[in-house]
């Protein structure tokens, strides 16, 4: 968004530093100009803000057209690749596995610090353990375009909030692999997702419209249940709760997309993986 000049600057510097070159590194603009970039980075300068998912089907689709991209590596633009190797690691590990979807990178500060939140599990809070997962961290992650070009991309009305999980349940009912690998690291400041305005409002509305767009039936009113409870239990603010309440009733009137909804195979699946979709 064009407000982190200095930190989109280190990230380039790293991602130059790669022992195997990127093929291609594009940086969008969404909704604001983009600065000079170095000599090989692509720049794509969106009208408007088109959120997280739209800013990212923009990078996709510019590296469709160039023709020669096997994985997609998404990387916040204020994160840092402070190893050289994450991208050899990365592509070691889809050629190695043909079903190999999505990868999420490890996410911790300058102090080596991960937050609870990026840890894609329910059961272990242990950043170090890799493995197989359900859902993946926006921050830092490898996509492969074979299955992009099978599941479709980033679901552009979530603009930001679960559009991660959204992609990941496509990717399993689909029959791919989604792996948490702690050894890619992602050095990124330790935030608070609250510290977005629309947090409340878009993390409700958006959770319904997972449901609605991807769950079983009888799964639909159990998974938005049970996250009702925890957000009432959780949330300190009043003004928080009221901006959750509106995001809520706004997924139930609005459609987030088409109804597709997972294989009971696919629910089994991710039960075994430690985390039923009811939660």
């Amino acid at each position: 968004m064009g407000n982190r000049p200095a930190e989109l600057k280190a990230l380039l510097e790293s991602v130059a530093r790669q022992t195997l070159p990127a093929t291609r590194i594009v940086v969008v603009g969404n909704g604001s100009p983009l600065p000079d970039l170095p000599t090989g980075v692509d720049g794509v300068e969106l009208e408007e803000n088109l959120g997280v998912s739209g800013g990212r089907n923009a990078a996709i689709e510019h590296l469709r057209a160039c023709g020669d991209v096997d994985v997609v590596v998404d990387l916040d633009d204020d994160g840092l690749l402070v190893d050289a190797g994450v991208f050899a690691h990365l592509a070691s590990m889809y050629e190695a596995d043909e079903r190999l979807g999505i990868v999420s990178f490890r996410i911790a500060d300058e102090r080596g610090r991960t937050q609870r939140r990026h840890v894609p599990r329910l059961r272990s809070k242990d950043p170090m353990r890799a493995g197989e997962v359900t859902t993946f961290l926006g921050g830092g992650h490898g996509l492969s375009m074979r299955m992009l070009d099978r599941i479709g991309g980033w679901p552009e009305r979530f603009f930001f909030a679960h559009e991660e999980t959204d992609l990941a349940w496509r990717a399993l009912d689909d029959g791919w692999r989604v792996v948490y690998e702690p050894s890619l690291l992602l050095q990124h400041p330790w935030t608070s997702p609250a510290r977005h305005a629309v947090y409340y409002r878009m993390t409700a509305r958006n959770r319904v419209w997972l449901a609605k767009r991807h769950l079983p039936a009888p799964l639909v009113p159990a998974y938005l249940g049970v996250w009702t409870v925890l957000t009432a239990a959780r949330t300190r603010s009043w003004g928080g709760l009221r901006a959750w309440a509106g995001g809520f009733a706004e997924g139930v009137r609005e459609s987030g997309g088409p109804r597709r909804p997972m294989r009971w195979a696919t629910v089994a699946r991710m039960t075994r993986l430690g985390r039923p979709p009811v939660i």
